[in-house]
């Protein structure tokens, strides 16, 4: 019993100098490991800020082995993927979040979300729509309303784009109806195009009520009534339309002549006219101008000084081929040539271009083809800008 006691008393120092010597070195290995991930963190956002990704990628790589629970590192790396087109990666790093059990529900939102983005930026929309729908009820769900909102946009499923809508507009996101007026205009279009101008009238009727200031849903309805032959309807639709939104005037000055001669309301058209420009210049104005002043007259190209009037005011090279279209010129054998050129000098300057991108087109679009930006695109064109 003696022999054990001091074997005891022996070991308890030395077992007590093991510990120690142990928890040195593990201090030692935490403190390297603590030195370590915050260099590969601070180095990654280096790389990051001088816009050289790979790297960038390579330290955040590093920086997520050394500390594999940090959901920060794997939020930084997914967002790096998807920015990088590599959306399988982002997904499995986005995914791998999502299935840890100690992940909090802020962060497990957060990874939600991000893997919806993947699959929206990668052109999986209902596997997009399916982890956004997942979003309902927390603190991220508008931010989800806005990305549904770009899926059924894409998809034209106008209905549903409409409930979005309804939805963001009710959380005071920001004004929607606008929005909406599009989205009934779009789905009135689908029915005129299969002959139930009934329901597409009722549609734009509830557009043109929810959006008065909005231009579009009076123009469809006017451009319905003239595809039925309702003329004096249409020059209704189309004057109140220009006494609610003046601004595009030079774009519903496209359909009113029809409307005018087809009700014989030629005399009214034109003094609506002709008051609008001389309040705001516009050649499309000039345009449905020249046409009723012609049909007045029974000839063609009695109105031209229009033309010549626009240049009085402002400098117009497109009223200037307009107007030399029809004139004799001195060596008049040259004129094919001269009209030619002056015709394709003129194209560029008779698009119009979205406002938020740049995008030209020949004609006016509500949503703008390249950045998908509703009422984008002014009612004037480029050289009128």
């Amino acid at each position: 019993m003696e022999i054990e006691l001091s074997w005891i008393l022996l070991g308890l120092p030395v077992a007590f100098g093991l510990g120690w010597m142990a928890s040195r070195l593990d201090l030692r290995q935490l403190r390297i490991e603590n030195r370590q991930s915050p260099k590969a963190y601070f180095k990654g956002l280096n790389f990051l800020l001088n816009e050289q990704q790979d790297q960038a990628i390579d330290a955040f790589i590093e920086a997520v082995q050394h500390d594999p629970d940090t959901s920060e590192l794997h939020f930084a790396l997914g967002n790096l993927f998807r920015r990088r087109g590599e959306f399988e990666r982002a997904v499995r790093v986005h995914e791998h979040l999502l299935a840890r059990g100690d992940l909090n529900n802020h962060d497990r939102q957060r990874a939600q979300y991000a893997l919806g983005m993947d699959f929206l930026k990668a052109g999986l929309l209902d596997r997009a729509e399916s982890a956004l729908n997942k979003l309902t009820g927390t603190p991220l769900e508008e931010d989800a309303l806005l990305a549904l909102l770009s899926i059924y946009e894409r998809t034209r499923d106008w209905p549903l784009a409409a409930q979005v809508a309804r939805k963001l507009d009710a959380t005071k996101t920001g004004s929607f109806t606008g929005r909406l007026a599009h989205y009934l205009c779009e789905q009135a279009q689908a029915l005129a195009k299969a002959e139930e101008s009934s329901q597409a009238q009722a549609l734009l009727q509830e557009a043109i009520e929810l959006s008065p200031q909005s231009p579009r849903p009076r123009m469809e309805l006017a451009q319905l009534q003239l595809d039925l032959s309702h003329h004096a309807a249409a020059f209704t639709t189309l004057t109140a339309a220009m006494e609610h939104v003046p601004a595009s005037i030079p774009l519903i000055a496209g359909l009113y002549p029809k409307a005018c001669i087809g009700c014989d309301q030629v005399a009214d058209g034109l003094q609506a006219l002709k008051s609008s420009y001389e309040q705001t210049p516009s050649l499309d104005v000039i345009e449905a101008i020249v046409e009723l002043e012609d049909h007045l007259a029974k000839q063609k190209n009695t109105a031209r000084g229009w033309y010549v009037k626009h240049l009085e005011r402002l400098p117009s090279l497109v009223a200037a081929t307009q107007w030399i279209a029809g004139e004799k010129l001195e060596h008049n054998q040259y004129h094919p040539q001269v009209q030619r050129a002056l015709d394709h000098a003129v194209k560029p300057l008779q698009r119009y271009r979205c406002a938020a991108c740049g995008f030209e087109a020949k004609r006016h679009f509500w949503q703008c083809p390249g950045c998908q930006a509703w009422d984008s695109y002014p009612a004037r064109r480029v050289e009128e800008l």
